[in-house]
């Protein structure tokens, strides 16, 4: 195995396919050395309503809908805070689990108007533990914070250059694609 954890950040503008990319790059992992969360997107008749948090292990929930009448809120959306913490930090929390490697699908700033989120995924990034994570594009706090950590390789995600970077992380991450 890898002697020092691997921090892997993806970032790139909206639609450039990160959520995409981490899909593509846990269908080619061994899962049962994966923990975290993806999000997608909520749409009714092709138009986008909110999104769903989605646990590796296949639990799902809301994170933000329009119709979800919050205190928190983004845009136009209702950001159900106390579901996301109550379901996903479990998930990400390297106290609990013994898996290899860590995905967040996203840092954003939904996800980081959770002080707890926030703290978790500090103490993930500290630990020794690798991580996949995607983060917003432009953004303070937590967003900026991650990026100019010591050590995580940052990859910018275009609709271009998707499929090459890819290819690479999976290189990077190949020691996880054996089981243990």
């Amino acid at each position: 195995m890898q002697s020092r954890p691997l921090k892997i950040l993806l970032t790139g503008p909206p639609g450039s396919g990160k959520t995409t990319a981490v899909m593509n790059l846990i269908a080619g992992l061994d899962p049962k050395n994966l923990a975290g969360f993806y999000t997608e997107e909520i749409r009714r008749r092709g138009v986008r309503k909110g999104f769903r948090w989605i646990t590796l292990d296949g639990a799902s929930g809301i994170l933000a809908h329009i119709d979800v009448g919050r205190r928190f809120k983004v845009g136009k959306y209702g950001v159900d805070i106390a579901g996301f913490e109550k379901n996903v930090l479990p998930v990400i929390d390297p106290r609990k689990s013994a898996v290899q490697l860590f995905v967040i699908d996203e840092i954003g700033r939904m996800e980081c108007l959770s002080d707890k989120f926030v703290t978790a995924v500090r103490r993930l990034f500290k630990s020794d533990k690798s991580v996949l994570a995607t983060v917003a594009q432009k953004g303070g706090g937590l967003i900026s914070e991650v990026k100019n950590y010591a050590g995580p390789e940052l990859f910018n995600l275009t609709r271009h250059n998707r499929d090459k970077t890819i290819a690479e992380i999976i290189r990077i991450l190949s020691f996880l694609t054996r089981p243990l």
